[in-house]
């Protein structure tokens, strides 16, 4: 067997290196592998999420669902501003909930992954529901044909003063099931990308749900303490000890 020096690379990254060739090209394997891997791509890009089976996934959590702008998935890719607002009747809707002081609403968009959202939405917003006892939590948004600004609007219309947004990122030939969270205080049209925190990269091979809701959790206590997220805030929970605890489970 002869000497491979990529392969000690290869245990430590997902990333493509160290490949080999077939003439000109690639070997057949990591052709196809490379093939494959762009259908999962196109396919999470493509794909439509079963919101009712997410309200499933969530019961008894309240859920009210709505849309965009976007009436269907191809003009959704194609238009990304109507993905970032209510359609009418949405918001009609959403204007006629009774008024609460929500101290958080949490808004699933299914963006450029339904995949993501599908397999990973429910349990993430669990762990997050675990770590925030006693406040006051809006019956959860389920947004079709969504992307992030669209929670600027749900949070407004509801008055929520936190607004934590699941979406489904844009896939890579790597992962294309990885979810993303995005965190603004006092939601309301016109937030700017730079008053948002972000947490990326959820998924089975990346941040666990555990060291996910951890820090979310840490960013909405210091967002509602100091009025603010985006650029102001530093994300600096306690990752050590995070990790530590979610190695343990996982060893358990």
């Amino acid at each position: 067997m002869s000497f491979d020096p990529w392969e000690t690379l290869r245990k430590s990254t997902r990333a493509r290196i160290g490949l080999g060739r077939a003439g000109d090209g690639l070997p057949t394997a990591e052709l196809l592998k490379f093939q494959l891997a762009h259908a999962r791509a196109r396919d999470a890009v493509h794909g439509k999420v079963d919101f009712d089976q997410l309200a499933a996934d969530l019961a008894p959590l309240p859920v009210l669902k709505v849309k965009s702008r976007a009436p269907d998935r191809a003009i959704y890719l194609r238009r990304p501003d109507l993905g970032r607002r209510l359609h009418p009747e949405s918001a009609a809707m959403l204007a006629d909930v009774p008024p609460q002081p929500w101290d958080i609403v949490f808004v699933v968009a299914d963006g450029l992954s339904a995949g993501a959202v599908q397999t990973h939405a429910a349990p993430m917003i669990r762990a997050c529901l675990e770590r925030l006892p006693g406040w006051r939590v809006a019956p959860i948004v389920l947004a079709e044909q969504s992307r992030v600004a669209l929670g600027d609007e749900v949070g407004d219309l509801l008055g929520a003063q936190l607004c934590l947004l699941l979406v489904g990122e844009r896939p890579g030939l790597s992962v294309p099931d990885s979810l993303g969270v995005y965190m603004t205080y006092r939601p309301k049209l016109g937030r700017r990308d730079s008053e948002r925190n972000c947490l990326s990269n959820i998924h089975t091979d990346g941040m666990s749900y555990t060291i996910a809701a951890d820090k979310a959790v840490w960013l909405a206590r210091e967002a509602v303490r100091l009025r603010l997220t985006g650029v102001d805030l530093k994300e600096n929970a306690p990752t050590e000890a995070v990790l530590a605890r979610d190695i343990k489970t996982i060893n358990q």
